[in-house]
This record gives structure tokens, sequence and C-alpha cells, in this order.
């Protein structure tokens, strides 16, 4: 199927070509795995990293949220100049993809945190030009099933964040090792999106520079309760992503062979969001956007209160709950961005997506840097109880929107 050009979206019939979608979500999805590789690249490699450069706990943290600044400042400009909606998507991916990875690959030469920090935020700013766009793409091949396919993508990204673990974990192998693979895999991804990937039928309509547009998206009442929603889901996934692998560390009894052993665990923990994604993706395609990411919002949320107390506990037990933690993490990530790809106005999608963003990763500057504290004054259960509260906001703010949308699943404002 030819994909639709001009103006409003085409009207064709979503299941003309099931087939075409769902290939197209397999080579975005497979584009997307490799393309977010960079993104805990430096986290997978940390305990080598602190030794090389003699790092401390809080110096230590500053190579993971500068990639969450950099995202945030590259979102902020994104949103800004509306370049999600003025560049054909996937080409924006492959621009985003080079760039992320030479900024990481140029890790190899840095000799401490004067270099490191710049290059993360560089890797993060880059980032942002990989992830909304990708998921505007996606949605431009579905209206009905959205939220399976929003579901598949995150689950992609997830599993792409969690690949530098693996591959530090399956073998000792030296730190540039993992930074020179994930920077290959991300311009293999970028490749896949631009060469591999073809766009939808239903194509949103070509943006005009609005910098107003950035305000409008959070005036929008269902825009912004989504947002709210994703702001709490937020405050709790990337803490957890960027320190599972130190508490597990911990759990295993601390020295080289545990931190191995807990890489391989927290690629395990952290790929578990993929299927979780799915999960929620299908059940909200059934029971409604806000239904899904509530479950999940409330699944996660008590893992968070307890699994820190189980330092202590048997391995194997807290193994356990951390995959039933990381499966449900993320699994509402893709409901907050399918219900503004429905809500927004359909014209500045990608502005409206990646403002979202932008905002949630101001969050998680913040956790990121409690959780260490939090440890080092009070231990591992208070440091992953002080995530609690953001699924907690989530949850409110989902109830509301189904309140003022009681049995509607998908909704189209424009």
């Amino acid at each position: 199927m030819a994909p639709a050009r001009g103006g409003a979206a085409a009207s064709v019939p979503v299941d003309d070509d099931p087939r075409g979608r769902w290939r197209a979500l397999a080579v975005l999805g497979m584009a997307m795995v490799l393309a977010m590789t960079t993104w805990f690249s430096a986290a997978a490699v940390l305990p080598q990293l602190r030794d090389q450069w003699g790092l401390g706990t809080a110096a230590a943290s500053w190579l993971t949220i500068a990639v969450q600044l950099g995202f945030v400042c590259g979102a902020v400009a994104s949103a800004t100049l509306n370049l999600a909606d003025r560049i054909p998507p996937r080409r924006l991916v492959l621009y985003g993809t080079i760039g992320a990875a030479l900024a990481n690959l140029a890790l190899v030469v840095a000799d401490g945190m004067a270099t490191a920090v710049p290059l993360r935020l560089a890797t993060g700013a880059f980032l942002a030009a990989v992830y909304p766009p990708a998921l505007k793409c996606v949605a431009t091949w579905f209206r009905a099933g959205r939220g399976t396919a929003m579901g598949v993508m995150v689950g992609a990204l997830t599993v792409g964040s969690a690949l530098p673990h693996l591959v530090r974990g399956v073998a000792d192998i030296p730190w540039e090792t993992v930074i020179v693979v994930t920077s290959a895999l991300t311009v293999a991804g970028g490749l896949i999106a631009e060469l591999v990937a073809t766009d939808g039928p239903f194509v949103f309509p070509t943006a005009r520079f609005d910098p107003r547009q950035v305000a409008a998206v959070l005036l929008h009442r269902p825009t912004r309760l989504a947002s709210m929603g994703y702001f709490g889901h937020m405050w709790e996934l990337y803490a957890m992503w960027a320190w599972f692998a130190a508490f597990y560390t911990e759990v295993l009894g601390g020295g080289s062979s545990a931190e191995r052993g807990a890489a391989v665990a927290t690629f395990a923990v952290i790929g578990s969001g993929g299927l979780g994604s799915l999960v929620a993706g299908r059940m909200s395609d059934r029971r409604g956007r806000s239904y899904a990411a509530s479950v999940a919002l409330a699944a996660s949320g008590a893992v968070a209160a307890f699994i820190g107390f189980l330092v202590d506990a048997p391995p194997l037990l807290v193994l356990v709950c951390g995959l039933w933690w990381g499966f449900w993490v993320v699994a509402d990530s893709a409901q907050f961005s399918a219900i503004v790809t429905e809500v927004a106005d359909q014209r500045y999608v990608g502005t409206a997506v990646t403002v979202q963003l932008a905002l949630g990763f101001t969050l998680t500057v913040v956790t990121i840097w409690l959780v260490p504290v939090v440890r080092d004054a009070l231990g591992w259960g208070w440091a992953f109880a002080l995530l609690v509260p953001g699924p907690a906001l989530g949850l409110a703010a989902m109830a509301a929107l189904g309140a003022s949308r009681p049995g509607r699943t998908v909704v189209h404002s424009h």
C-alpha cells in the first residue's frame, strides 16, 4: 500500500493491508532495539569506569543523569522547532542515531568525568531525535490496535536499553568493547529505520513552525492528564533501571563475579518489560488506555515499596520480584504516548509527544540522583520506596482521565 501524502490523514481502512502494518511494526521495532543501545552503555560498564577513573557514588550517577539531561535538552529543542513534525520521522531517526553513536564512541578516548559528562549529554540529546519520531512513524500505520503497536515500540526500547548489560555480562571484556559494539548497533538501527522501514497510510498533516504549540500541549486537559500519568511513571522507571544492577550486585555479595551476574540479571529484569509492554498494549486496546496504565502503575509501585528491604533475602527470590517489577514498570509507558497521539492536535502530534517526553525525563534526574543518596543514608529499602509516590500520582491522573471519558478506548478530538 502506498503511503498517503499531503494534508489530512488518509481514509484508507486500517485492515486493507494488515500484514503490511505488522511487518512495518516489526522492522521499526528492530530498529528501535538497536538504536537505543547507547542509552545505558556507560551504566553497563560503570564498575569498570569507577575503578579506572576513581569515581565516587555521586560522580558515577552523573554518567546516567547526563544522558537524561541531554535527552531533555534535545527534546526541548526539537519541540520548540517542531522538528518531529517538519522532518520526515525516519530521516530524523537516522540523523539522531548517527549523532548518538559518534558521541558514545568518543567515550573510548575520554580520560575522566570532565570529558565523559559532555559526551553523555550529547548522546542523550541525539537520542531525542530517535524515540519520539519513531513513535510517530508507527502511529502512521495504526489507528485500531495503536496501543499494542506502541507497546511493541516501548518494548523494543526496553530491550535495547537492556542490551549493554547483556554485552557486559556474557563475557569478561574491556569496557571499550561494550562502547564500540553499542555504537555500531545504534547506527544499524538508524539505517534500518531509514532504508528498510516505510511510512504508513495514516500520515499526519505537515506542520509549520509554531512555538506556541509547546504551551498548547499542556493546556489541553486530556493531553495534560496523560502527561501527568507519564510523569508519575517516569519518577519510578529510570531510577529502577539505573540502579537495579548495583542493588543486585549487593544481593549477590559483591565482587567482580557478582557484578557480571548482576549484569545478566539486570538484562533479564529490564528486558522483561518488553513483554510487559506488549501485554499492556493488548490490554489497552481491549479495556482502555487508562485501565491498562493503572494496572501497570499499581503493580510496579507495589514492588517498589518492598523489594529494597529484601537485600539480604535469597537471590532467586529477589530476582523473581525484580522480574515482576521490570515487567510492569515500563508496561504503561506506551499508553501515555498512545493517548497523546489520539487526543492532541493532529498537526503537532510529534511536538506533543516530545514535550511529554522532555518533562518526564527531567523528573528522572531527581530520582536517579536521590536513590544512591538515600541508599547510603537509610539502605536500599527506603531508596526504592521513595519511588512509590510516582505511581500513586499516575494512578490519580488515570482515574481522572477515565472519569472524564468513561468507556472510551481511542479518542480522536480533532
